[in-house]
């Protein structure tokens, strides 16, 4: 299902970068919650920033908004440095924020001309603006109902039609997806590739790591630093340590708690040992070479193996491997 919506408007932006970000760091106290960041956004192009909840997402949001000041370093947006001109680039941006950023005692209808007006938009304009975010969200026909009676997935697209009434060149969205069904994440993902198709260009942050997948760009970010970025094929190819082997047990949890006994015992070289459905993923440097192993292990927990295959990651597999080597580069770190 998807709803066809293109910005009148082309990006204002036809070259360089959308976002330019050069060792942006913030301080909170003696805590460090963005550590020295750099990246790149171009323009018209979906970019995933993902990392777990607490790693510096939404503190990074913020200052790219020029909601708050760096303590060091410096973002570019939209050609406009945000520290020292946020007021100007402002108008030209739309943000979606963990709580949807709705009034729940307002209707719809409501909620949209709020926002229109809060962008300066007026008359037959705010009216025309609304038709297309109503066909956006796919609400026409229900303008008048409460926003705190919708569900999660319609408010996520009612959200992210206010965001974009007054047709910014570039969007926020900050966990937009969190708690919502996966079919309703799949169409506001199909919202998403209708406006970058039009030109504007998307940031959005996640932990849903099979989101990743739709952005043509990402960066993932762990305890304030950027640990890897790229394509999800870039990152997928020069980031994974080791190989992925899929197992198909006749009793997956067992499996796992075997797998997992053998590794902590020293008796298996594993990287990783996960639960993926009805499936477990191991990851291994040799994959192929420990398969004989692994069948041993299993086999004497009584565990079918079943069919083992060497697959390609997936961006879950390749942030736990990027995880765990800063973890361990942290760890070398310390003073013994």
């Amino acid at each position: 299902m998807k709803f066809p919506f293109r910005p009148s408007a082309p990006p204002r932006v036809a070259h360089g970068s959308a976002i330019l970000v050069e060792n942006l760091a913030k301080d909170f106290g003696h805590f460090r919650a963005v550590d020295n960041i750099s990246f790149q956004v171009p323009p018209g192009r979906i970019f995933g920033f993902l990392g777990p909840n607490g790693s510096g997402k939404t503190t990074t949001i913020r200052m790219l908004l020029g909601l708050l000041h760096p303590t060091s370093g410096a973002a570019t947006v939209l050609g406009y440095d945000v520290a020292r001109h946020a007021t100007q680039v402002r108008p030209r941006l739309g943000y979606v924020s963990q709580r949807f950023s709705l009034y729940d005692d307002l209707t719809v209808i409501e909620n949209l001309k709020f926002y229109g007006r809060t962008y300066g938009l007026m008359g037959s304009r705010l009216n025309e603006r609304i038709a297309v975010a109503l066909k956006l969200a796919d609400l026409v026909g229900r303008e008048k109902e409460l926003a705190r009676n919708l569900s999660g997935g319609w408010r996520q697209r009612l959200a992210l039609g206010a965001a974009i009434l007054h047709q910014p060149d570039l969007v926020f969205l900050d966990e937009p997806t969190a708690g919502v069904d996966p079919v309703s994440r799949r169409i506001f993902w199909d919202l998403l590739y209708d406006l970058a198709a039009g030109g504007t260009t998307i940031f959005v942050t996640t932990h849903y790591m099979d989101e990743a997948e739709n952005c043509e760009d990402l960066a993932f970010i762990y305890n304030g630093r950027i640990i890897a970025r790229g394509s999800p094929a870039q990152v997928k190819t020069a980031m994974m340590r080791g190989q992925v082997l899929e197992l198909n047990p006749d009793n997956p949890a067992l499996a796992l708690s075997a797998l997992r006994a053998a590794q902590a015992a020293g008796a298996l070289s594993l990287e990783e040992v996960s639960l993926y459905g009805a499936q477990v993923h191991v990851v291994a440097l040799a994959a192929e070479k420990i398969v004989p192993s692994i069948k041993k292990a299993l086999k004497a927990a009584g565990v079918d193996p079943g069919p083992i295959a060497v697959i390609e990651p997936t961006l879950e597999d390749v942030f736990i491997s990027c995880v765990r080597a800063a973890d361990e580069e942290d760890a070398a770190a310390i003073p013994s």
